[in-house]
């Protein structure tokens, strides 16, 4: 308070000096185009186009399609003189967007509820007496929208200098240059000067945790970030505090933001106020080259930009996919980048008599590994696949193992029986779009808020929407919408597919029940009980019928449902134990204990994880921002990822390696190349070929046999301990183990 006292003591006498001089050097424009001094007069001036005229298509902003549900409902409304037919309910910037007119907008976005609270869309519309704000205002037949006159022009230019009125002029050191909004929007319809001369106001920063930065001072007030809180990631941690000038974004008490999607605000914030904490002062936009891929730490498969510099993944942003992610990814897809450059595995390694690794050729390597494979029984050799394992590398591990002889090949998370003939039974039938459609869910043993986020924001929206019941049966969980807990285990379960549960009457009355199945389940001895009468409760209730198909698996892994498409499934559960040989591809959660002390262990992979202190050979594969691959998520949803960034090291290709072994141990695979791999998919799960498709399973619950099992009494536990590190790559990201150690302490 003192410095600004002392401040403007400084400025009145200079105040005063400039006041004796002559008024007339002051006399300035104030805007940067002489027509909006006068908009009125200039508006009259202006010519009215031929009525006759035939004006050039335009094209919607950004490619838009608008789809009528019921094409009697179109409306024709004017925008520039061009008449678009929009549905009825569009607003008036909506019905802007189909017609190619881009309008500036702050607080407005499209999956968020409207605030009309920053005025930079305003518009003029016939018959009304003053500009309105298109983001608010519905689109009415016969609507005349003006964007482009002077009266639009000098009302978004006033609302830009009000804006930057106390905006700090920081845009050298705000990581947000180059990508923001309001730079873009005050060189496109602000004033080249402004008015403002008194002091600016500050805000101090909050600490939201260790993912977002903030910079207060530089907020607009648009609540973006507080309606993204409380509507799509579910939790009531930001607000605003204060009016007028005091206004200002916080937490109520003091906090941190502990939302899985809390670093989706980074992308919705239009200014620099929410940063990337990580990503602070450590590049450019524009240095930055961007990859479109996926992700692969669930089994969502969110579609991602991977953005980096030379040999580095610099950060991981959203990239719109309407029917998996939206645009929308969790805080373990966006920064756990960083454990894609710690603990790597560069070359490969053998153990050497005194248990130390030394770094040997890909020659010596692999010759080794020959010779020992050959010194065992074919059915003491066993493959695991890794949970971040591509389609490819799967491939031909399965063919490598079966021809040294051997059946023992799987997947991590696929226990001993698993029913892979059928696809529904591993598969959510639904689609994840297709969970909006649902009115009532019943998850059994799942907790989707930390098995598949994206998955559970779905959830959140459907209930936001539409009221859906949310019913749960599995141990305690905390969940970001209204749900009902039923019970801890079976009991539960049996009670409602025998129909003595009060659950009962909800299921019977919905209309699109959906059932939620968690993929934990699969390593329960009483699987096949349980599964039983999850699809008992499925036919009991309407939930599988030819226009709707409610029965949802949802599964842990990025591997997961390629690897049942491909047959990697356990035959035996004492085949780890009796094994001489073991190929871990990736495999880090294998129970290491379980192998005999003298078997021989081979570990590939990308990190220095659990499964290495074990292995006797190491060697060095790449992750998945550096290879194709292919991988299908948990709907059947067939994706492949992209080279981002060049290898490490003396790193190779899954697939490769395991070819390269082939021919060394004399069992020579039939293919050379990717697309050879891939032609060998295809005999075997064609769907895996057909990228950026959904197959959706042919067959349903109809065709199982009776299950004569029971269940067990023994009540679920929950499958992710710790959201933030679930793979090799979040257990070695340092990002991660902050997140794991501020957010998830009790």
């Amino acid at each position: 308070m003192g410095a600004g006292i002392l401040a403007s003591r400084a400025i009145r006498p200079a105040s005063r000096l400039l006041r004796s001089q002559p008024s007339n050097l002051f006399l300035r424009t104030i805007v940067s185009k002489p027509e909006l001094q006068s908009p009125e007069a200039a508006a009259v001036s202006q010519p009215e186009p031929p009525k006759n005229q035939i004006l050039p298509p335009r094209n919607p902003v950004g490619g838009a399609r608008v789809h009528f549900s019921n094409p009697e409902d179109a409306i024709e409304v004017f925008v520039d003189g061009y008449a678009v037919k929009v549905p009825k309910g569009f607003t008036v910037l909506q019905a802007c967007e189909v017609a190619g007119v881009d309008i500036p907008r702050f607080c407005y976005h499209s999956r968020l509820s409207i605030a009309g609270n920053c005025r930079m869309c305003l518009v003029e519309v016939e018959k009304s007496p003053k500009p309105v704000a298109s983001c608010a205002m519905p689109a009415l037949p016969g609507m005349k929208i003006k964007t482009d006159t002077p009266i639009a022009k000098k009302a978004r230019e006033g609302v830009m200098e009000f804006l930057l009125m106390n905006h700090p002029l920081d845009c050298p050191i705000c990581d947000q240059g180059g990508e923001c909004d309001l730079q873009d929007q005050s060189m496109a319809f602000g004033s080249d000067r402004g008015r403002f001369t008194e002091m600016k106001r500050s805000v101090v920063d909050k600490n939201l945790g260790p993912l977002v930065k903030t910079v207060m001072t530089r907020c607009i007030q648009c609540t973006r970030c507080v309606r993204f809180a409380s509507e799509v990631a579910g939790v009531q941690d930001l607000g605003m505090l204060g009016r007028g000038s005091g206004e200002e974004i916080g937490t109520y008490v003091e906090k941190l933001m502990t939302s899985e999607l809390s670093g989706n605000v980074i992308d919705i914030c239009p200014v620099g106020a929410l940063t990337s904490k990580p990503f602070a002062f450590k590049a450019r936009n524009w240095e930055l080259k961007g990859t479109e891929t996926i992700d692969v730490s669930d089994a969502v498969g969110s579609n991602i930009r991977v953005d980096s510099r030379g040999p580095e993944v610099m950060r991981i942003i959203p990239r719109l996919n309407e029917d998996i992610n939206e645009e929308w990814i969790s805080d373990k897809t966006r920064f756990s980048y960083d454990g894609l450059k710690r603990q790597r595995l560069s070359d490969p390694m053998i153990r050497d008599s005194d248990g130390r690794f030394k770094a040997v050729s890909w020659r010596d390597a692999l010759a080794v590994v020959g010779d020992i494979i050959h010194q065992v029984k074919s059915d003491e050799i066993v493959g695991i696949a890794g949970q971040l394992s591509d389609a490819e590398s799967m491939m031909v591990l399965k063919d490598f193992v079966n021809r040294m002889g051997s059946d023992n090949v799987w997947c991590e998370g696929t226990a001993v029986g698993v029913d892979a003939d059928l696809r529904y039974s591993y598969l959510m039938n639904s689609s994840i779009s297709g969970l909006e459609n649902a009115d009532v869910f019943l998850l059994v043993g799942t907790q989707p808020r930390v098995e598949a986020a994206m998955v559970n924001a779905r959830i959140c929206k459907t209930v936001r929407a539409s009221n859906a019941k949310v019913a749960y049966i599995g141990p305690p969980a905390d969940f970001n919408y209204d749900c009902k807990h039923l019970g801890t285990g079976p009991d539960t379960l049996k009670e409602i597919a025998e129909g003595r549960h009060p659950f009962c009457s909800a299921l019977k009355n919905a209309k699109n029940p959906a059932i939620i199945v968690g993929a934990g389940l699969f390593n329960r001895t009483d699987k096949d009980a349980i599964l039983a009468a999850v699809e008992s409760i499925a036919q009991a209730n309407n939930v599988v019928r030819p226009d709707w198909n409610g029965l949802n698996y949802l599964l842990l892994y990025a591997a997961q449902a390629a690897a049942l498409d491909l047959g990697l499934i356990q035959q035996s559960a004492k085949a780890l134990e009796s094994a001489k040989f073991v190929y871990l591809m990736g495999a880090d959660d294998v129970d290491v204990d379980k192998i005999p002390k003298d078997a021989f262990v081979v570990y590939q992979g990308h990190h220095g994880d659990k499964a290495v202190y074990r292995a006797n050979v190491i060697l060095p594969a790449s992750a998945f921002t550096e290879k194709e691959g292919t991988y299908e998520n948990t709907e059947g949803f067939t994706q492949q990822t992209v080279p981002a960034v060049p290898t490490v090291g003396d790193a190779r290709d899954d697939w490769k390696i395991v070819r390269a072994l082939s021919e060394v141990s004399g069992v020579n695979l039939p293919y050379n190349s990717i697309e050879g791999v891939r032609s060998r998919i295809k005999s075997v799960a064609p769907n895996l070929v057909h990228t950026d498709e959904r197959e959706p399973a042919a067959f349903g619950p109809s065709l199982k046999p009776e299950c004569k099992e029971t269940m067990s009494t023994k009540p679920f536990k929950p499958v992710v301990e710790n959201f933030y590190m679930t793979n090799a790559i979040t257990r070695a990201s340092k990002i991660m183990a902050q997140c794991s150690a501020v957010l998830l302490k009790k």
